[in-house]
């Protein structure tokens, strides 16, 4: 029985296989709009897709970042100043495709534009760091998708988020795992609504990547400057070497965990775009499989216990 098993697993994954290796003809009249292209997995990305004859509109946030991805593509490549914060600027870009795309309309947009600070507990933050994250992770992922989706129904294409592990678990406090649960939910409810026009909008969860969301210094930087704001009831709460502790070991955790190889990530937004039959969610890192996917499906006090053994407790803590 054991066998018959295997067995089926083994052809289920082979034929699923052999499935997703076709992809879609005419990659060179399919336009491909990508936000957050100045550096990481939308900048790789775009050169990557650039390389394989699709038209890509990478929107960056800085010159800087257009004109060294202008320098490393082709003249298929287009670069477009986007800030997804901005209802003219997220408005003005989507003009600008519609008259670029023309008739045939919007083969994908990818939803790559993203930040991961101020991150800190929750009782660091104010209303105000909450909404300046929510406005690049989550409203600006609503906003450029709803800004071109009559592009892309006109082309029955697609939409790639990109949303976290995170999404599922919230191991850290602050806005991250708010922005990210919430692209869950969008990505989700926007699945299901467009099926019947012939839409597929497929969701990217990577675990722990080199980009500069785990860049230890900018976090480190950011947390240090929410210490130095905070009143000092919490930092007596907390104690004077909560913040150094908690560097060490984030710092420790992040570069152990953080995976350099972008491609791995990079490949499935590939995937999500070129296959003819796309998987509806990706999640790329080992430790997003055997990990945080598995934790999300954990009893509540189980995944706690993981997380609050390594933790460093604070001065004031009752556990």
């Amino acid at each position: 029985m054991f066998l018959y098993v295997v067995g089926l697993v083994v052809l289920y994954y082979a034929y699923r296989y052999l499935k997703e290796l076709k992809t879609v003809p005419d990659k060179g009249s399919k336009y491909v709009y990508i936000t957050g292209c100045d550096s990481g997995f939308g900048n790789l990305l775009a050169q990557t897709l650039d390389k394989r004859g699709f038209c890509v509109i990478a929107a960056c946030y800085t010159e800087k970042g257009e004109e060294e991805l202008k320098k490393a593509c082709s003249s298929r490549l287009t670069t477009i100043h986007l800030d997804v914060r901005s209802t003219d600027s997220v408005d003005k870009v989507a003009a600008f495709i519609k008259n670029k795309v023309g008739l045939k309309g919007l083969w994908a947009v990818v939803n790559n534009a993203g930040v991961s600070v101020p991150s800190a507990p929750c009782d660091w933050l104010s209303i105000g760091d909450y909404k300046s994250m929510l406005d690049v992770n989550l409203n600006g992922v609503i906003a450029v998708t709803l800004s071109v989706l009559p592009l892309i129904k006109k082309a029955k294409g697609r939409v790639v988020n990109v949303a976290s592990v995170f999404g599922r678990v919230s191991p850290i406090g602050g806005p991250y795992c708010v922005s990210k649960y919430g692209v869950e939910a969008f990505n989700d409810s926007l699945r299901i609504g467009m099926k019947p026009f012939g839409v597929k909008v497929l969701c990217i969860e990577p675990g722990f990547f080199r980009t500069n969301v785990t860049d230890t210094r900018i976090i480190t930087h950011n947390t240090r400057e929410l210490w130095n704001k905070l009143p000092q009831e919490i930092k007596d709460e907390y104690g004077d070497d909560y913040l150094e502790k908690t560097e060490k070991i984030m710092m420790e955790k992040v570069s152990k965990f953080s995976d350099p190889d972008l491609m791995k990530v990079v490949s499935c937004m590939e995937h999500a775009i070129s296959a003819t039959h796309p998987r509806k969610r990706y999640s790329p890192g080992w430790d997003a499989k055997f990990f945080w996917i598995p934790m999300s499906y954990a009893p509540t006090w189980l995944f706690d216990y993981l997380l609050l053994k390594e933790a460093v407790k604070p001065a004031k803590s009752n556990i």
